[in-house]
């Protein structure tokens, strides 16, 4: 351990103990997962449409970048005239000159590769649902990953071979002269130099695309399906060291964290600058000598940075930015005497240079920042490239006048860089071991052997189980009931309007336009009301449950929006009720000639959800609140014998009322976050239960539910006074915005501003 003799500044208690350091220790497990036929690693098999598609797309991607498209893109095959036999053929006469000096095309679409990621990752997730093991997930993402990893070899081998053949078949001396033959040459050979700048390209378009569809849908999807349990382990494939080789690599590090020395004469080398960290944290005591699991452990956690030094710029208003401050100049200290506090300064000042002087390697900018010999080799070059010094000599400026306060800044910048650094650094190492322990098979003897054995877990996409897709298991109903619409009906006569067109219009075309968007069909249409049917079928997870409460919550939103333009138009509104049953078994059919009629139990259950009694509307014809759905049980004939479902009292105006079952089903869907709020409703103040939970209802679109349990109350019938509450709860799909507002910012109640509530 370095011997660190700081200037003497008291106790270092006094600095250190109200410190409040964090360990972290990235780790990646895969629990109730079978082995494959190795009986060590887990075997999986890769959609075929997916492998393919990736491949083509990074093959372009590397001819593009590369400025190879036309000496890589595959030649067609014709016979010589005199002897038939068959060679390849440049084809000049279809080729821009633009693609002929090697001036790259079009970047093949990231979308192509993104749809693919989609596409293989939901399929991933749909089986880890099936299995409610979100292990089957996490093995998908190390099999995709480990796949694109090798590819980006794989790919340039391939480019490098088209274009072999390619430059051999211009040097045919049969073909004559070529034309650009030299200049072909010579960007093949560019090709090949540029290799570890190129892959480096290549890596960050994948590694952004695999960014976008993760913070687009993947994270969506997995929150509404699973909880955020496995949050941390999915983090660790956001991580753009795992497209490079070891970890290392200058302009990531330059550009991402900070640049390192390569070489074992540097003193600013990973290695060196480790152990000067963990002993500088012995040295002020956050660490016992002897303990060497510590150091890896605090310098993984970036939170530690802020904690110990205030990220380089501590609040000396404070008790603990003042201890900040004093940690933060020992720091510096210890990086002085370590003789590489220059070299972390050139490492942030190089960073602009970089794109100023793409040719120089960083290292050598950086070095020519410290080192007057190497400068001075640096300016010759620029002198012979006819490239300006200025950006060179105005950093040196810089570093020259770098004192004080700037100084420590940059200590504790590097810090908090080099931590995040070592921290992915060290998720990379546990990925990479995690995909040591997955054999993605791509021969098919193997997949046989494995599917045979029952060990292979694939995903597959664009590839329907055409054995099941026609079998229904589940399905869900949503009965919209428009209340009171023989009054509706007369006063629109009286007023000399059409109701059939009043309905149509307002009402039953606007919803028709929702089916195709959830995939529901019409079961049964009337003057007054319509069900719809969600069905959900064998080995294809749909929803069921979830996307018939979006199709009812855009129902009801349908119906709101008539309702604000009639107001205006001086129309009567429409005032409807909607229930949402399911049934766990596929619907029976009755046939009328060519017509399938629909019998289910769900349908009769639906009715009585969507409907209002009289009195229970009466009674509360004059309350505005939060909520639009409420049951009540009579308490006087209750007392007087029967089952306590013969004697419920429903109200419903504009709300959506769900069976039991669909919520129990609705929580085997997706994950549901519990809340608890006390809330105005009925008689007063009570503390109402609320699940929140969001609801894929197309591919990166998400659709947020906030679930109400309502307790069933005991009333006086005669004038619905609370007497007491009972054990039976019943559901509502909250369609109240207010409701939305607090779950997504976490609102109290005094900052929910709710609606008031008037009898």
């Amino acid at each position: 351990m370095a011997r660190f003799s700081f200037r003497q500044r008291g106790p270092l208690e006094e600095y250190t103990r109200d410190l409040n350091l964090t360990s972290y220790a990235p780790k990646i497990t895969l629990e109730g997962l079978m082995t494959g036929v190795d009986n060590v690693r887990h075997d999986v098999h890769l959609s075929a449409k997916f492998t393919e598609g990736a491949r083509q797309y990074i093959f372009r991607l590397i001819t593009r970048l590369g400025g190879v498209e036309n000496l890589a893109k595959e030649q067609p095959q014709v016979s010589t005239p005199r002897t038939g036999s068959r060679i390849l053929t440049p084809q000049n006469t279809v080729e821009s000159n633009a693609r002929r000096r090697g001036i790259p095309g079009p970047e093949p679409p990231p979308q192509d590769l993104k749809r693919l990621l989609i596409d293989i990752h939901v399929a991933a997730l749909n089986a880890a649902k099936l299995e409610n093991n979100i292990s089957i997930d996490v093995l998908s993402r190390l099999a995709v990953l480990k796949f694109l990893r090798l590819e980006l070899g794989n790919q340039f081998s391939q480019v490098v071979e088209r274009c072999l053949v390619r430059v051999k078949a211009i040097e045919n001396p049969k073909f004559g002269a070529m034309g650009d033959a030299d200049e072909m040459r010579q960007r093949f050979a560019s090709l090949q130099v540029g290799k570890k700048p190129l892959l480096r390209k290549v890596a960050e378009q994948l590694f952004t695309t695999i960014l976008e569809v993760e913070r687009e849908t993947l994270s969506k999807m997995r929150r509404s399906l699973f909880d955020d349990s496995s949050s941390e382990i999915y983090d660790m494939f956001l991580n753009r060291l795992l497209f490079t080789v070891d970890g290392r690599d200058d302009y990531v590090n330059a550009e991402r964290y900070v640049m390192l020395g390569n070489f074992f004469r540097d003193p600013d080398r990973f290695a060196n600058l480790f152990a000067i960290c963990r002993d500088f944290l012995k040295a002020i005591g956050l660490i016992a000598p002897d303990d060497d699991e510590a150091p890896d452990l605090l310098l993984s956690s970036p939170a530690n940075a802020e904690e110990l030094f205030g990220g380089g710029n501590p609040d000396t208003e404070t008790s603990k930015g003042r201890s900040q401050t004093v940690l933060l100049e020992m720091l510096v200290e210890a990086l002085e005497r370590a003789n590489v506090m220059d070299h972390i300064i050139a490492s942030y000042e190089c960073v602009p240079m970089l794109t100023q002087y793409p040719k120089l390697n960083p290292q050598q900018l950086k070095n020519a920042l410290i080192s007057r010999s190497e400068r001075r080799r640096v300016e010759i070059m620029l002198g012979e490239a006819k490239q300006s010094d200025a950006p060179l000599q105005a950093a040196l400026r810089r570093i020259e006048n770098c004192r004080g306060d700037e100084r420590s800044r940059l200590a504790g910048r590097f810090f908090s860089d080099f931590v995040r650094y070592n921290r992915d650094r060290m998720r990379m190492n546990a990925a990479i071991s995690a995909m040591d322990m997955v054999n993605v098979i791509s021969s098919e003897k193997l997949r046989q052997l494995s599917t045979i054995n029952h060990t292979l877990y694939e995903f597959e996409i664009g590839e329907a189980n055409k054995a099941g897709e026609d079998r229904v298991i589940h399905h869900a109903v949503v009965k919209a009931d428009v209340r009171d619409s023989t009054r509706l009906t007369r006063t629109l006569h009286d007023r000399g309007l059409n109701p059939a067109s009043f309905f149509s219009l307002n009402f039953f075309e606007p919803v028709n336009g929702l089916l195709a968007k959830f995939g529901a069909t019409k079961v049964f249409i009337e003057g007054d009301a319509i069900i719809l049917a969600l069905l959900e079928r064998e080995h294809q997870p749909e929803f069921a449950v979830g996307r018939t409460c979006v199709l009812a919550k855009e129902m009801v939103t349908v119906v709101g929006g008539y309702n604000e333009n009639s107001t205006a138009a001086g129309l009567p509104m429409l005032e409807v009720g909607l229930g949402v049953s399911y049934q766990d078994s596929s619907p029976m059919y009755l046939l009328d000639g060519d017509s399938r009629i629909m019998i289910s139990e769900a349908l009769n259950e639906s009715d009585r959800l969507a409907s209002c009694t009289k009195g229970a509307r009466r009674f509360l014809s004059g309350v505005e609140g939060l909520f639009n759905v409420y049951t009540f049980q009579i308490l006087d004939e209750f007392e007087a014998g029967g089952a306590p479902e013969d004697f419920l009292v429903r109200y419903n105006i504009g709300g959506i009322h769900i069976s039991a079952a669909a919520f129990q089903k609705l929580q085997q869907e997706i994950s549901l976050k519990l809340h608890e709020i006390e809330l105005p409703t009925i008689w007063d103040n009570e503390l109402v239960r609320l699940y929140s939970g969001m609801v894929p209802v197309g591919t990166g679109l998400f659709h947020e539910l906030v679930i109400r349990e309502g307790i069933v109350a005991h009333i006086d019938a005669q004038n619905f006074d609370l007497k007491a509450w009972t054990d039976m709860r019943y559901y509502e799909v909250c369609t109240n915005p207010v409701i939305y507002e607090y779950i997504q910012n976490e609102l109290t109640l005094t900052q929910m501003r709710p609606l008031p509530i008037t009898s």
